[in-house]
């Protein structure tokens, strides 16, 4: 492939409800060439995250909107093909924002050098990147599980969910995960090692969570939101901590997002509800890493990932995430 040519997806349109492929415009440009302190990069793994739904909204977020006509942002990894950046050359990998295209021209200062002979490519994207951070310091710095305690997650077999479960038994915690469907709750008890999974398409949680967690819940970990959040606080401990991740049940309403019904359980329970943005550790995440990987080679976590081929199919990919089709962590082999 002539490496001058830049495949590439576009917001076209601000999404209403599910993302469509019309939301977005597919073009082929000429790459454009580095300047000072640029790299061009080869894309290979582009991840899909439930965030990037909330990337299309206007308004006033964490991080700013992608603009109209711009190139979706999407985490990235990559081999670098042309460098005028000083400590990065040709061949190395990065990962970075590279977006949803196949050649990246981004400073190289935005970008993470890695080491492929650590772990093969699409870990960067999953347990060592963005994912693995997420659950890392979203479970141990927000919310501080001690030995013994219980904890529930949400979305347990997505990318953040399976992780956080495995850090969760790690640190000695009695773990269970709310998933859907029987094939995701037989994975995340018979490979992940999880105590107890509740499938949220066939079972009343309420019911489930007082059998499975019958000294209550000590953390809960929400990557869903809507009334799965609801039913765990009902049963949350004193001083229990709530860490909000996520609330893909919420992302693609078209009405506001329903807030808690059950909140003066926080009042009662004297518990603490906080959000978590994985951004916040970035001065922390080869620490993170570091931990996790030596977690995955002694075989004490482990990482699945679900990759789909070919750029072009991006839209339709992207929507799997939020009708939980995919399993294990999404992204795409460009």
């Amino acid at each position: 492939m002539d490496h001058q040519e830049n495949r590439q997806f576009r917001l076209a349109r601000r999404p209403v409800g599910h993302v469509k492929r019309e939301d977005f415009e597919f073009r082929t440009d000429p790459a454009r060439a580095p300047e000072a302190g640029e790299i061009m990069v080869a894309v290979e793994y582009i991840s899909l995250d439930p965030a990037m739904r909330g990337w299309m909204n206007e308004g006033k977020s964490y991080i700013r909107p992608v603009g109209l006509g711009e190139v979706m942002r999407a985490g990235a990894l990559g081999t670098i093909i042309q460098s005028k950046a000083e400590g990065f050359s040709t061949g190395d990998v990065v990962t970075g924002a590279l977006g949803v295209q196949s050649i990246a021209t981004i400073a190289a200062k935005d970008c993470t050098k890695i080491d492929p002979a650590l772990a093969p490519k699409p870990l960067f994207l999953s347990a060592l990147g963005m994912p693995g951070m997420t659950a890392y310091f979203g479970l141990l710095a927000v919310g501080e599980p001690k030995p013994g305690e219980t904890i529930v997650v949400s979305g347990a077999a997505g990318a953040v969910g399976a992780l956080v479960g495995q850090i969760g038994k790690i640190k000695g915690c009695h773990v269970v995960g709310i998933a859907g469907g029987p094939e995701k709750c037989r994975y995340i008890v018979d490979e992940l090692g999880f105590d107890a999974a509740i499938d949220y398409k066939s079972e009343k949680i309420p019911a489930r969570l007082r059998e499975t967690c019958p000294e209550g819940i000590d953390v809960y970990f929400d990557n869903v939101g809507g009334q799965i959040l609801d039913d765990c606080l009902a049963q949350i401990n004193l001083r229990a901590r709530i860490v909000i991740c996520g609330a893909i049940s919420q992302y693609n309403n078209t009405t506001p997002v329903k807030g808690p019904a059950n909140y003066l359980s926080l009042l009662v329970n004297r518990a603490r509800m906080q959000g978590m943005i994985v951004f916040d550790y970035a001065d922390r995440y080869a620490e993170g890493a570091k931990e996790m990987a030596g977690w995955l080679r002694e075989g004490r976590l482990k990482s699945r990932e679900d990759i789909v081929e070919g750029l072009e199919t991006f839209p339709d990919t992207l929507g799997r995430l939020f009708t939980g089709e995919n399993f294990g962590k999404l992204m795409l082999k460009v």
